[in-house]
């Protein structure tokens, strides 16, 4: 061979080398998104998964690192032979973590942090064996600058491709298949620079190729079947957004919404839900004109808002604009939100709840918080003395706030969290708002129990005033002052601490009280 050939040959294994470096670097940054996705949903609460899950793999990471050191021989083949593991473990891990969490819940845990530490002492054992067989030709400086480069730039690859890119259009199940495959071609780059061999080496890749291709096909069918098996009723549409999983199911009339595994609604007995969280307030606000809906992406609270003939604007801010999308073109939710989503009315704005209130200028009659329940400290921050704050100053001189505040008697501590956070959100003084006087009242609600919201305005709500004048399926004008009656298992337990950004309480009083029962 001249040595030109060979100096063509020897930048060519460079490049190859380099550029799996790349890949492999965004194919374990994907695994440990996806693991953290898949765990904060079957698990729940995605800041305490998504810190282990990041603890794990880098621990694990370390010990690969360090177990790379015994890998003496044949460093090519062996970084080979890890790629063709890494690719058929990773790339199937999504899927089996969904079949044993609906085969054998009981190991779901121990068995997810086990596969986590798995594939994070492979993915560690790359870069070092890398490193070394780049320093077959090149100095060692120059062999760790250029791996350590790229795979940071892999990682933070990886790390924009995942939100915007690999969830919203592969889904959890097929992302990590697809990035299994990646894994795969990387193996199969360096098969083509292997002088012998060869042979055992493709025979173990053409069957692991095999079996990613074939679950690549049935990924989508088979986590559905799987998800089937988690939920009571049949599921009737699946999908993952940048921000949550949707699950919608059915059982003859009964629809059920999901985010995150957490219902949210039940189509017998929301009306009782919805007409309880916005009816008071519209009713206490006199003829609200403008209104603010913060989260109701399903457009449920919408339609009962838009009963009101006085209501000329309604702004309904939702993060998520799939589900909102969803909400305005399935039927199932056509059914049963009456089309609200698609009222001239209606303006809808795809924003965080906070960030909005902190850019918005708008007053408003009603601002209605339909939001997730406060079952992380990211969801915590939505029921703040800081968030109750911006809603204060987004609110006309007569104008009600209301929120959905958890379970009263599943969540005591929780629910009067909540209340005394809006009594303390807004202070007197030069300037600022006069305080909100928080009005507690809760509702029966089948699906979830005993169910409480907190309405609050700067003056005193009257709940004998309140009566329905629209249109109800549950409310009538006798029932309204009952709700605000306190029996003594759901009067304060003890003294609570308002809930702020930097002290997320109410995260915790809402873990111990859901914790105590379930």
């Amino acid at each position: 061979m001249t040595m030109v050939g060979a100096g063509r040959q020897g930048f060519a294994r460079r490049f190859v080398l380099l550029a799996s470096v790349f890949v492999v670097a965004a194919c374990g940054l994907v695994y440990e998104l996806v693991a953290g996705a898949v765990s904060s949903y079957l698990m729940g609460d995605a800041v305490t998964q998504f810190s282990l899950v990041i603890g794990v793999f880098l621990c694990a990471m370390g010990v690969g690192s360090y177990l790379a050191r015994f890998v003496q021989r044949d460093l090519l083949h062996r970084f080979i032979e890890i790629e063709i593991w890494i690719g058929l473990i990773g790339g199937g891990s999504s899927i089996a973590i969904f079949a044993v969490s609906a085969f054998l819940p009981g190991i779901l845990e121990a068995f997810f942090y086990t596969l986590c530490g798995i594939i994070g002492t492979l993915v560690g054992m790359e870069i070092p064996i890398l490193v070394r067989i780049v320093h077959h030709d090149v100095d060692v400086e120059s062999a760790l600058s250029n791996v350590l480069a790229l795979d940071y730039l892999g990682a933070l690859a990886g790390s924009i491709l995942f939100p915007l890119a690999v969830l919203p259009v592969l889904g959890l199940s097929r992302a990590s298949v697809v990035f299994g495959v990646l894994n795969l071609a990387v193996a199969l780059a360096g098969i083509r620079l292997v002088q012998r061999r060869r042979r055992a080496l493709i025979g173990r890749w053409v069957v692991a190729a095999a079996l990613l291709l074939a679950l690549l096909g049935v990924a989508g069918r088979l986590v559905g079947a799987l998800e089937d098996l988690l939920y009571q009723d049949s599921v009737v549409f699946a999908t993952s957004t940048r921000h949550q999983r949707i699950v919608v199911t059915r059982w003859r009339d009964d629809v059920r919404l999901y985010l995150n595994g957490h219902l949210q609604f039940c189509s017998i007995d929301e009306p009782r839900y919805h007409e309880s969280l916005v009816i008071p307030a519209m009713e206490a606000a006199g003829r609200p004109a403008s209104v603010l809906i913060l989260g109701g992406g399903d457009g449920l609270a919408l339609r009962e808002v838009l009963k009101y003939p006085s209501v000329s604007s309604v702004t309904l801010v939702d993060i998520d604009a799939e589900m909102v999308r969803i909400a305005r073109t399935r039927p199932e939710f056509l059914r049963l939100n009456k089309g609200s989503l698609s009222d001239p009315r209606v303006q809808t704005i795809y924003r965080d709840a906070m960030k909005f209130l902190e850019e918005s200028r708008a007053f408003f009659d009603v601002i209605v918080c339909d939001l997730p329940d406060p079952n992380s400290e990211t969801l915590a921050k939505l029921y703040s003395t800081a968030f109750y704050a911006l809603c204060a100053r987004r609110l006309s001189e007569r104008g009600v706030l209301v929120t959905q505040a958890t379970s009263p008697f599943f969540a005591r501590d929780a629910f009067w969290c909540i209340h005394d956070t809006i009594a303390a959100a807004v202070r007197s003084g030069a300037g600022a708002p006069r305080p909100l006087e928080p009005r507690p009242y809760h509702v029966n609600v089948p699906s979830f129990g005993e169910w409480g919201f907190v309405m609050a305005a700067r003056w005193p709500i009257d709940p004998e005033s309140i009566r329905p004048s629209v249109e109800t399926r549950f409310l009538t004008a006798d029932l309204v002052a009952t709700l605000f009656a306190f029996g003594k298992d759901l009067l304060p337990a003890s003294k609570v601490v308002p809930n702020r950004l930097d002290d997320p309480t109410l995260f915790r009083y809402y873990q111990l009280g859901w914790l105590y029962y379930n």
